[in-house]
């Protein structure tokens, strides 16, 4: 890990107060089960290390959808959704249309909605366009699990890595950072290959340093859809094995994102960008080092990948009640 630490954001207590009052008043109550391995995820950890300097407003907001994502992750990695594509797609259906303003139908979709407009509020339709984008297209990938599974397939380790770019869910929180960073990047900004090429980096960092702390819990629940067991399927090795591939890759992807840094820079220098453009990819390339050391940190302290042995296997046959209308 080449990138220094940048720090606990000092909110991380009270916005995990925040996080459980909002669950709370927009009617999530958890189950045991659901409450144990949410205190175990520890959302706002999460947040803080990757926004250590945001206000405890854009915190709070943050921990909460990330809280919200925790609840689809475990719905559909776990429970019968995951198992089941025709589940699944309804459920992806409802939850796309609530995003899109269509009126919400239970718990989950109700929340949905308190985040979309606190989100969105202030926000540039172009900044809008690309956050439901990146939205989207995380939530469609737990269709695509779903069907492989159900078809008895898992992906070649190259179609995995596009796959995880999306399911791993770190671009729209790359684009909920432009909200603490005050900034609002243009079109053209977006467009630079090398701009693409450090996302693109920071998401697979992030994946595949989820894969191989995920690695023994996933296992456990018959879990395919991870680099390490495809490494592992692919090579016929050991899991120690294929832990040590996975990371070598991991360092070479923080290779990436440094190779990408200076890209950016000769990119931004050739095609003459100054201003406020300049200085919000300046501040991009600043922020998005804390973030991958944020992410790397988290992992090797939450209990959701510390402690595998925790794991409750999710016999339901039925989709939560937050998810039901």
């Amino acid at each position: 890990m080449p990138f220094q630490s940048t720090g606990c954001n000092p909110g991380i207590e009270e916005t995990r107060k925040a996080a459980w009052e909002w669950a709370e008043s927009n009617g999530l109550a958890l189950s045991p089960v659901a409450r144990k391995k949410m205190v175990r995820t520890r959302p706002e950890l999460w947040i803080s290390l990757i926004f250590p300097t945001a206000s405890q407003q854009h915190l709070d907001l943050f921990c909460q959808w990330l809280f919200w994502a925790f609840l689809v992750d475990d719905e559909f990695d776990d429970g019968p959704a995951g198992r089941d594509p025709r589940m699944c797609e309804a459920a992806i259906d409802r939850l796309v249309a609530v995003l899109d303003g269509g009126p919400p139908r239970g718990a989950m979709e109700r929340a949905l909605v308190g985040l979309r407009t606190r989100t969105y509020r202030d926000r540039s339709a172009r900044w809008i366009r690309q956050f439901r984008r990146d939205t989207v297209a995380w939530l469609w990938t737990y269709y695509a699990e779903a069907v492989e599974r159900a078809a008895g397939q898992a992906p070649t380790r190259s179609e995995f890595v596009k796959h995880r770019r999306d399911s791993v869910a770190m671009q729209p929180f790359l684009d909920l950072h432009e909200i603490t960073a005050a900034i609002d990047l243009p079109e053209s900004a977006r467009s630079l290959p090398a701009y693409i090429a450090l996302r693109n980096a920071v998401t697979d960092h992030s994946g595949l340093c989820n894969d191989i702390c995920s690695f023994e819990k996933e296992a456990l629940l018959g879990y395919e859809h991870n680099a390490v067991r495809l490494i592992q399927r692919d090579r016929d090795c050991t899991l120690q094995e294929a832990v040590d591939e996975a990371g070598a890759q991991l360092a070479q992807i923080a290779q990436r994102v440094q190779r990408a840094e200076k890209e950016l820079v000769e990119e931004i220098e050739a095609a003459g960008i100054e201003g406020p453009t300049r200085a919000a990819l300046e501040r991009c390339v600043q922020d998005y080092r804390g973030l991958v050391r944020g992410d790397f940190d988290y992992h090797a302290r939450a209990e959701r990948y510390t402690r595998p042995d925790l794991v409750e296997v999710d016999e339901r046959d039925s989709m939560s009640e937050h998810f039901a209308a």
